[in-house]
């Protein structure tokens, strides 16, 4: 198990000189998101291949449907920069996997970090027959699972708790345990569903308190099912942890 605050997790992750990374699942991907677009060295590139509320932007410099060459200008005055294919009055609309892919092949950043999932704000998901959109070409794949989602009825905690349950080998009027949990994580047709076989797949387990027994026990799943795992855990500065 790693174990770090929200403010280390680029090099927890470690995510090399340039990188691919997409995030799936629940529980605090867009901080993360933002997170690693504030530790990551220039030029990094932040976007989505489903949608983002149109009023997250976490403060970075945000373009809507820039050219090849906005980019190049943009990343001549900043650091990171978000960018949206287009939007309305409350929605953000990402790019196709493949115009990510094609991005990251053209060197438009050395890191690309992308929301590749949608959750609707709750702590863990599981995905449907056209998710999660991942870029064929990520390095690394994080799937999200908010701590607080442990130990709830799965119904009325997740988002598509059928698909949840059914990645979990249990009813979705059940609890979601750590062991379940983990099948979930793992399974298919749950958080490993689309990964690139190339690709570095480790589970986030979000707003955690790493002495948790849930979480460890978590962890100890994991580690059995040979997966990578790192806790993101509370600090003074973000009491709630990561939030979805």
């Amino acid at each position: 198990m790693r174990a770090t605050d929200l403010a280390g997790a680029a090099e927890a992750l470690e995510l090399g000189r340039r990188s691919l990374v997409s995030l799936v699942g629940g529980g605090g991907k867009t901080t993360l998101l933002f997170a690693l677009g504030r530790q990551m060295p220039a030029p990094t590139l932040l976007t989505t291949t489903t949608r983002m509320g149109r009023d997250r932007t976490g403060g970075f410099p945000t373009l809507v449907g820039p050219t090849d060459a906005d980019l190049a200008g943009a990343f001549a005055q900043h650091d990171a920069v978000l960018a949206w294919r287009s939007t309305d009055e409350r929605k953000a609309l990402g790019y196709s996997p493949e115009e990510v892919d094609r991005w990251f092949a053209a060197g438009a950043a050395d890191h690309v970090i992308v929301e590749a999932d949608g959750a609707r704000r709750r702590p863990f998901t599981a995905p449907a027959p056209w998710e999660p959109p991942i870029p064929a070409t990520s390095t690394h794949v994080v799937a999200c699972i908010g701590a607080d989602a442990l130990g709830y009825v799965i119904a009325d905690r997740v988002h598509r708790p059928l698909r949840v349950a059914a990645a979990a080998g249990c009813s979705p009027y059940e609890r979601l345990t750590p062991a379940r949990a983990a099948a979930a994580l793992t399974s298919p047709v749950g958080m490993t569903k689309n990964v690139p076989q190339s690709a570095r797949f480790t589970v986030a387990v979000a707003g955690a308190d790493a002495d948790d027994p849930q979480v460890q026990e978590l962890v100890a799943e994991l580690d059995r099912r040979r997966t990578e795992s790192l806790v993101v855990t509370r600090s003074d500065t973000d009491a709630g942890g990561l939030r979805p």
